[in-house]
């Protein structure tokens, strides 16, 4: 048996800190249960769900965020690998900007709170090393075609 749970990692660009590490802010949810880890928006499969469908679905059910608040970057499209209770455990998450930095984050009963961090900070708040190397990935992605588009 495996595990497969997918999701978004959200971004929103600070116009105020343009060209600064501090310009992409990361959106990290924080568990109502557990250890109360902080993870982007993300979960498991449904049966006859396929991957992206998932991540959409997360994502509006933990931060209430629906696909006309985003856009999904082409080409950016990380896995991370690891064991739960001995149970491997495969996650996919799109990389996604968000249109309005005003929108509403609503949570759901499984989180009691978030935040948007810059990928530094974020790194420090998520902790599993797996996690943190998507998020430097992403940040790598989103100035190296930001940059482009200017």
């Amino acid at each position: 048996m495996s595990l497969r749970a997918c999701g978004l990692i959200i971004f929103r660009l600070n116009a105020g800190r343009a060209s600064t590490p501090e310009a992409v802010e990361f959106l990290l949810l924080q568990t109502s249960y557990g250890k109360h880890h902080w993870t982007p928006p993300k979960g498991h499969v449904d049966q006859g769900e396929d991957d992206f469908q998932t991540a959409l679905r997360e994502t509006e059910e933990e931060a209430g965020l629906e696909s006309k608040h985003f856009n999904v970057l082409e080409g950016f499209k990380k896995e991370i690998n690891y064991n739960v209770k001995n149970v491997p455990k495969t996650v996919l998450y799109w990389l996604a900007e968000l249109k309005d930095n005003n929108i509403e984050i609503k949570l759901s009963k499984e989180h009691q709170m978030f935040c948007w961090l810059n990928v530094d900070e974020a790194c420090k708040r998520v902790q599993y090393q797996e996690m943190q190397e998507a998020l430097r990935e992403a940040h790598q992605f989103i100035s190296r075609n930001t940059s482009e588009n200017k």
